[in-house]
């Protein structure tokens, strides 16, 4: 398939790495118009500048641009696949979304990020479930930038320490880099205002450690998992540019799991 991507962060710059290997070709890197790098053929400035026969884009820039250029693309019929899921807590981003997707007849698919296990926790809710709790434990460097700043010391923290505790639609909202991961629980499961989170800086961790419990009519869930940031981002998790990759294989697949 022909390709278009929209960043140039780290989610961004591997998956543009690891295109060819999966048989795609990058026809387009859409970045915001002050970003247009003059030097390559392939950069643009907007929507309209996608070149012809472009057949999925593929969002790795973060809530903004899903919430941005996603109505556009998706009216003009381009499926999209992202790793924004927070954007969807935005009642009126997720509407504008749907309307354009159905006005294109196109489809948004959201990656699974950074988390696993959403088709056990999506087959739980036919159930239904009763309850959704997600922990995100990551080390301190992997929450600056964040509100987290604002009420802890990062830098100098002995212990784990929460500071957040709420709804996943109030995660999503006040991290907008850093909690896609609760807004995906909430949309497999119970919903952004039924999922509870909670966020902790944890110094004596090294890895990004995510926890999702349920309970339920088909029993109770536990899944844990301990993934490692890209090299070049402490935010941004690789399983979550592995997932971009792997709902795109998925979509190009006769026979799919």
């Amino acid at each position: 398939m022909k390709i278009a991507v929209i960043g140039t962060g780290a989610i961004a710059q591997f998956v543009q790495r690891m295109l060819p290997e999966h048989g795609h070709e990058l026809a387009a890197i859409l970045v915001r118009p002050h970003r247009v790098d003059p030097k390559s053929p392939k950069s643009v400035g907007s929507v309209d500048d996608l070149p012809a026969g472009v057949e999925m884009v593929l969002d790795c820039a973060g809530h903004e641009a899903l919430a941005g250029l996603g109505p556009d693309i998706l009216a003009r019929g381009l499926d999209i696949i992202s790793v924004s899921a927070g954007a969807l807590a935005d009642q009126q981003v997720s509407d504008r979304l749907d309307r354009a997707a159905r006005k294109g007849g196109a489809r948004l698919h959201l990656a699974s990020g950074a988390i696993g296990g959403l088709d056990c926790l999506s087959a739980a809710a036919v159930g239904p479930l009763k309850s959704v709790t997600y922990v995100g434990r990551k080390p301190p460097a992997g929450w600056k930038g964040s509100l987290a700043e604002h009420s802890l010391d990062l830098g100098n923290i002995t212990a784990a320490e929460t500071h957040f505790q709420g709804s996943a639609r109030e995660a999503a909202l006040a991290y907008p880099k850093n909690a896609n991961v609760a807004a995906a629980v909430a949309l497999a499961g119970v919903g952004f205002d039924n999922t509870q989170v909670r966020l902790i800086a944890d110094p004596t961790i090294h890895k990004n450690i995510h926890e999702v419990e349920a309970e339920g009519d088909f029993g109770t869930f536990q899944f844990r998992i301990s993934g490692t940031a890209l090299p070049d981002n402490p935010r941004s998790s690789a399983l979550a540019a592995m997932s971009v990759l792997s709902k795109l294989d998925q979509l190009c697949k006769p026979i799919v799991l």
